[in-house]
């Protein structure tokens, strides 16, 4: 079958517990899907990048640009809102509106809580419980991304048992947007049948280490596509220089890979694999 190379998915601020800001969503990422090659589309990573570098020094001073795990930036603001409008403005600074999506990683799970709340300021002290919602509500926060943003995925929208508001938000809002399973899914042929039968998301999100296998990755992948899902290869927060799912994005055509900043070297190390 032809070579499909994936179309990267940069992670340019940083928030959740991969960062030491008030941020409660995980990753907020660019994709560039207008670009032309690979290549093409490291260069529009790369750009947009330095000039969020920028949008943030202007708006929040020199020592904003500190990085989370991954690279992205991890300036010290509370509102996904205001992350959303710092990447819309860097994607327009850097002009490439029409190329470029916006995908998050919201990791849900790490901010539900005992009572099957979802707690917005659970990073902010003293918290007085009054960024709590119901999946219900978060939904509707995911709704008014979606219809502001130029908003193309959202990966862990909710807590990784909470079937019932998965399958909702991808009954509701699964055509125009994909829906990625990573904690819920973990990589597990087990969990990605139950999530097929039950309609809990349109996606898969590929970590080989999660699983331990390559069979059951591949057997994973097989699943996924065949239900007509989209894949995204992934690296872990905590990475090393080693450039095999590189290789494996393209030897799978999982059509999408996410492996952080197109910063710090372990990072790097995937995309410049592709770039060969």
């Amino acid at each position: 079958s032809e070579l499909v190379m994936p179309v990267p998915a940069f992670n340019i601020i940083n928030g959740g517990n991969h960062a030491g800001n008030g941020l409660a969503m995980q990753e907020f990422m660019i994709m560039p899907v207008g670009a032309k090659t690979f290549r093409e589309a490291m260069q529009m990573g790369s750009e947009i990048y330095q000039h969020l570098k920028k949008v943030i020094k202007q708006a929040y001073g020199q020592d904003a640009t500190n990085v989370g795990d991954e690279g992205g930036f991890a300036p010290n603001i509370s509102s996904s809102e205001e992350g959303l409008e710092l990447v819309k403005k860097a994607i327009a600074n850097a002009g490439y509106v029409d190329q470029i999506k916006i995908a998050m990683d919201v990791a849900a799970s790490e901010f539900f809580t005992k009572d099957k709340q979802y707690d917005l300021n659970f990073k902010v002290q003293p918290n007085n419980g009054d960024g709590k919602v119901d999946a219900n509500g978060l939904l509707d926060v995911y709704k008014a991304f979606i219809q502001n943003y130029p908003m193309t995925s959202i990966e862990d929208p909710f807590d990784q048992d909470d079937w019932k508001a998965w399958s909702k938000m991808t009954s509701e809002v699964g055509v125009s947007t994909q829906i990625v399973g990573d904690d819920l899914l973990v990589t597990n042929p087990i969990r990605i049948r139950k999530a097929i039968k039950e309609k809990s998301c349109n996606a898969l999100l590929l970590k080989v280490n999660q699983i331990g296998t390559i069979t059951e990755s591949i057997e994973a992948v097989s699943l996924a596509k065949k239900a007509g899902w989209g894949v995204m290869t992934s690296h872990r927060s905590g990475e090393t220089e080693d450039t095999f799912i590189a290789d494996l994005a393209v030897g799978l055509s999982t059509g999408q890979i996410k492996t952080g900043a197109p910063c710090r070297s372990e990072r790097l190390a995937k995309y410049n694999q592709l770039l060969r």
